[in-house]
């Protein structure tokens, strides 16, 4: 089989090279410490010297369980973007969890939005 352009090949190579050298860096033994092990580790030639570096993935934010509708909304009848920001998770996926686009978030909005969690 005949390549017709050698640039997309050689590209490939370098690809599965970057992907292999990723694989094995994960599959190394961890060391016994409090750090969480690291997923990838690359490491650099520069002016100054070799410059290492290792990415970790970042912990996942802990949330208790959502609260009642009339804990965020008080004596509303919807939750405002402002009351929102009570529940982080919520705040964060203020957009999504309005679904009529009205600024605001009914009872069965929040619902709704709960059941997707």
């Amino acid at each position: 089989m005949k390549f017709r352009n050698p640039l997309l090949l050689s590209g490939l190579a370098i690809a599965g090279a970057l992907f292999a050298s990723t694989s094995f860096a994960q599959d190394a033994p961890a060391a016994a410490s409090s750090s969480p092990a690291p997923i990838a580790s690359a490491s650099y030639q520069t002016p100054q010297g070799e410059l290492v570096v290792h990415s970790v993935a970042a912990p996942a934010p802990t949330f208790g369980p959502a609260p009642d509708f009339k804990q965020l909304a008080g004596d509303s009848k919807w939750i405002s973007e402002d009351q929102a920001t009570a529940y982080p998770p919520l705040a964060n996926d203020f957009l999504n969890a309005d679904s009529n686009k009205d600024g605001k978030i009914s009872k069965s909005e929040y619902a709704r939005w709960i059941k997707q969690l």
